[in-house]
């Protein structure tokens, strides 16, 4: 199936649509989810256009992969968590909701239930805050 250019986080890349944005360089881009399993979580996608892992390019892959770790450092000192999910997943069949290729960065805390995967849309002012926390704990 051909990559589709009009996908959200494809036009998020574009600002056609707004995103609460974390952290950007050359080849990534992070920002919160606007529909979180938890508060905190965030997204990680590259420039590069690609449906899953095995679309992106070799670089694309290692820079989303210094991404996502430098954010969930953030994350992680922000919301002062004993632990985070780091999800990537590849198909509809696996549960991938967007055909972009993306990784999750998901706080969790022990006897804490996720909401459940695109469920509930967060209240833009509550993602603000919480992305203004994570910014203020991103190493640059």
């Amino acid at each position: 199936m051909a990559y589709d250019p009009q996908n959200v986080f494809a036009r998020i890349l574009r600002n056609e649509l707004p995103s609460e944005r974390l952290y950007e360089d050359a080849e990534t881009v992070a920002f919160m989810d606007i529909m979180p399993q938890a508060e905190g979580h965030s997204l990680v996608i590259p420039r590069e256009a690609a449906e899953t892992l095995f679309d992106l390019s070799p670089q694309s892959a290692a820079a989303c992969i210094r991404t996502t770790q430098r954010v969930a450092h953030a994350v992680r000192r922000a919301f002062d968590l004993p632990g985070l999910l780091i999800a990537q997943v590849n198909g509809a069949a696996a549960g991938q909701t967007v055909p972009h290729v993306h990784f999750h960065i998901i706080p969790r805390r022990p006897g804490q239930a996720l909401i459940m995967h695109a469920a509930v849309k967060a209240d833009p002012a509550q993602l603000r805050a919480h992305a203004e926390r994570i910014r203020h704990f991103l190493v640059k």
